[in-house]
């Protein structure tokens, strides 16, 4: 069956044409307000709850988790409509600007109420963060699926994930950087007014993203051949059914889970190993700094012959002797402690550049036309969204476990023996471990350019 939409009918270009640079940076431009999104909940908001709000460490890691099993539901529901839109219209911007009010829920999440502490202020960072998950999932879905949209070939389609991720990039050390330097004081009203500073940023790139899509129009399909919008269950079924899918999205559960896990962690690892809080800044931009500039080689080095599979398996493998190395950090120095730190955020461009540029890739060969591929790309952000809020949470519990004590703002508290133990196993060896998970799922990944 042909479904043609009622789209402005627009000239295809063949699959070996490349996009222009400009559009593709305004396009990739939306991924600055995103990486604000992923960097600040992630790096900020457990030691927000733990030492600002006086959240125990268990209770936090509950909150941060809890709004992200929505996520699971939502991010694949959202995938089955925006395909419909793309259907209907041509096209799948009208969920993307619903997404932009995001900022909103950032600035909330960072504004609770001075009378509020521990549990009640848990439930305040809670709702906001489960309103902002889901107006973060309607602009993610349709913005990520793009390249799948996109008729192009295979290294295009990574040349379009590089632009992206260098965009990405830039907003993560911006975010990394800017958000722990304007709360380093530790009082609330800093944590709001860094909300609001950034959230301007965030609807700044998400309009010129929007923008940029629209341009992007002449190299999208305006024709489905079969079944354009399976239903919600259908395309869950169909998309983990495909097993190089199912694969990558496993492999990607878990480095994610330790992504984020280290941006939870890398506060903690400041102020209690280094006795400086910040520290943080400066671990975050020696972390993206390379990550900016490794990925433009990543690229190409897979134009010159590496299969993204295999840089992807290098990039675990970095991170995983990165992870090992940090927990001589106290010993080693803080010089050497960067330099290891610069090393993972060269196999960070990597993890994230390979596997999302491996995500179009199999839901084209899915369905050559992309009429499913949001189907795809829900089920993958529900994965990525996951691995957000598992991160964080699996630090907090090994706190908890360690007898990790909170505190409120200005506080000092003696951490004991065991919760500084917990402290560095959490940060180095869990990771370590999780990552190899990882590799053992992306090793049976099967799918070849």
């Amino acid at each position: 069956m042909t479904i043609t939409t009622n789209a402005t009918p627009e000239t295809t270009h063949a699959p070996d044409t490349a996009p222009s640079s400009g559009k593709l940076l305004a396009y990739a431009t939306g991924s600055v307000g995103m990486g604000v999104w992923v960097t600040v909940p992630g790096l900020l908001l457990l030691y927000f709850m733990t030492d600002v709000l006086a959240v125990t460490p268990w209770i936090a890691g509950f909150a941060l988790l809890l709004p992200k099993v929505l996520d699971v539901i939502v991010h694949p529901w959202f995938g089955t409509v925006s395909d419909r839109q793309r259907a209907k219209y041509g096209h799948r911007r009208h969920m993307m600007w619903l997404g932009l009010f995001l900022t909103l829920a950032l600035i909330g999440m960072f504004s609770v109420p001075a009378s509020l502490s521990g549990v009640g202020a848990a439930l305040w960072v809670g709702f906001f963060y489960v309103l902002g998950n889901l107006l973060f999932a309607s602009f993610q879905v349709p913005y990520l699926t793009t390249p799948s949209d996109l008729n192009v070939g295979y290294y295009q389609r990574t040349r379009v994930m590089t632009y992206r991720m260098v965009v990405l990039t830039v907003g993560l050390l911006g975010a990394g950087v800017m958000a722990p330097a304007l709360v380093k004081s530790g009082e609330r009203g800093d944590y709001t007014m860094m909300a609001v500073y950034l959230s301007v940023v965030m609807l700044i790139s998400g309009i010129v993203a929007i923008t940029g899509i629209k341009r992007l129009g002449a190299y999208m399909p305006q024709e489905f051949t079969g079944q354009a919008h399976p239903g919600f269950v259908e395309g869950i079924r169909t998309s983990l059914a495909d097993h190089n899918f199912r694969m990558l999205v496993l492999s990607y559960l878990f480095t994610g889970t330790v992504t984020h896990l280290f941006m939870a962690a890398l506060p903690y690892y400041s102020a209690y190993v280094f006795d400086r809080v910040g520290l943080t800044a400066v671990f975050m931009a020696a972390f993206l700094v390379p990550a900016l500039i490794a990925s433009p080689l990543w690229l190409r080095a897979n134009k010159r012959g590496l299969t993204k599979q295999k840089g992807l398996l290098i990039s675990q493998s970095m991170f995983v002797i990165g992870s090992l190395a940090l927990a001589a950090g106290s010993i080693l120095g803080l010089a050497a402690t960067v330099a290891i730190v610069l090393m993972m955020g060269v196999a960070f461009a990597g993890l994230q550049l390979f596997a999302f540029s491996m995500v179009p890739d199999v839901a084209r060969a899915a369905s050559a036309d992309g009429s499913t591929a949001a189907s795809y790309t829900g089920v993958w952000t529900a994965t990525e969204a996951t691995g957000t809020a598992i991160g964080p949470y699996v630090y907090s519990m090994v706190l908890a476990i360690g007898g990790f004590a909170a505190s409120s703002g200005g506080q000092n508290v003696t951490q004991s023996s065991s919760a500084m133990t917990a402290l560095v196993v959490g940060f180095t060896a869990v990771p370590a471990l999780l990552m190899m998970v990882a590799m053992v799922f992306q090793r049976r990944y099967r799918l070849q350019p």
